[in-house]
């Protein structure tokens, strides 16, 4: 329990490792309930950093440094998954409760790791293998033939550090130990989002597809059509599934391959608030964010139900417009219905800087006028 006396009787304190912008979210979303949240960041340029005013810039190896953040809180919580194992073991072997707890997230940080367990649970996934050399890749193409994919099983994000693997002379270019894959066919990608609470309550928020270029998301279109209604249930299960077998406290989005006749078969799993879900900010009756506290601090969750017939999420990609605020004067003009959320990040090309959400009726408008406002504020367009 924290020790903060500067504080209204009661106040309940989130504290995040990691300053990004899904930790900015979280306390903008922490904010409505009147919990108090605090950073630790490893610089105070960060995307969380520049929001909230209690955040503590330190190294996450620093287990003393960590350990002391932790202890003035009530719960830790993560904006990603690559906090070290040992720092959050070390939390925890001090009385400090982390959500995702460090033996779920092992599953979120490690991809080999992840493959194993849910192969453990008789979950649908891809052909794969953990080539620990090159005899085991030389094995894995001939079972499964060219082209396969090849992953690093830690670290890689928005189309990093994955590669497909075309030919046997590529075989040499890969750097042990890796992921192997066999190269699925399908038709589009899902996503399932649920939120899991300390004593078990879960909720489902609608199946999504996620429109990738480049292995980058850049459009979310809720709910997902053409979905069969047992198809969609057959994903929340699967996603309630993992999340009680992992014991995964908070939010969990199951990124998924439609194969059409197929199976679904997973992709990817995340234990923190997740791009496929930004879309609940304006299109929910409770977001991921605020969902996400909830269940780290126990509270009752909220309902996941779309507060209108469809919501589109368009990423805003870092492009030719370093002045993101100068793009809103003409992006809020032409249509002052779109919820603009920017992060406060310096823009790079193809970063997520920030992201746009539009509800209505008219799915083709609604992802027209999305496509416009991101296309524009990357420079693509400028009109």
């Amino acid at each position: 329990m924290h020790n903060r006396t500067d504080l209204p009787y009661g106040t309940l304190i989130v504290g995040i490792l990691g300053a990004g912008q899904l930790s900015r979210m979280m306390a903008e979303s922490a904010s409505q309930l009147g919990i108090q949240v605090k950073i630790y960041a490893t610089s105070n340029t960060e995307s969380a950093a520049l929001l909230v005013a209690d955040t503590t810039v330190g190294d996450l190896t620093d287990l003393k440094s960590v350990l002391a953040f932790g202890q003035t809180v009530d719960v830790i919580t993560l904006d990603h998954e690559l906090v070290p194992k040992e720092t959050l073991d070390y939390l925890v072997s001090h009385g400090v409760v982390v959500y995702p707890n460090p033996k779920a997230n092992i599953y979120a940080a490690n991809k080999s790791a992840m493959r194993m367990r849910l192969a453990d649970i008789s979950a649908p996934i891809p052909q794969w293998l953990n080539a620990e050399n090159l005899q085991d890749a030389e094995n894995f193409a001939n079972e499964v033939g060219y082209p396969f994919i090849a992953k690093s099983p830690t670290g890689g994000y928005d189309g990093r550090g994955v590669w497909q693997v075309r030919i046997q002379a590529e075989l040499s270019e890969l750097k042990f130990p890796v992921l192997l894959e066999e190269k699925i066919s399908f038709i589009r990608e899902l996503s399932a989002l649920v939120v899991r609470s300390p004593h078990n309550q879960a909720v489902c928020y609608p199946i999504v597809e996620t429109v990738q270029q480049d292995g980058i998301c850049v459009q979310v279109i809720a709910p997902a059509q053409n979905l069969n209604p047992e198809r969609a249930s057959e994903a929340q299960q699967l996603a309630l599934k993992i999340a009680a077998e992992l014991d995964v406290i908070g939010v969990m989005a199951v990124e998924l391959f439609d194969t059409g006749n197929g199976p679904l078969l997973i992709n990817e799993l995340a234990m923190r608030p997740h791009n496929s879900g930004h879309w609940t900010q304006d299109g929910a009756i409770t977001s991921q964010f605020e969902n996400h506290l909830r269940a780290v601090l126990d509270l009752p969750l909220g309902l996941p139900n779309m507060t209108a017939t469809y919501c589109v999420m368009g990423n805003i990609l870092g492009g030719s417009h370093l002045d993101l605020h100068r793009g809103l004067l003409h992006c809020l003009a032409r249509d002052p219905e779109l919820q603009i959320h920017l992060y406060g990040k310096q823009v790079k090309p193809n970063r997520k800087v920030g992201h746009i959400n539009l509800v209505g009726d008219d799915l083709e408008s609604l992802r027209e006028r999305v496509q416009h406002a991101t296309d524009f504020l990357a420079g693509k367009i400028d009109e």
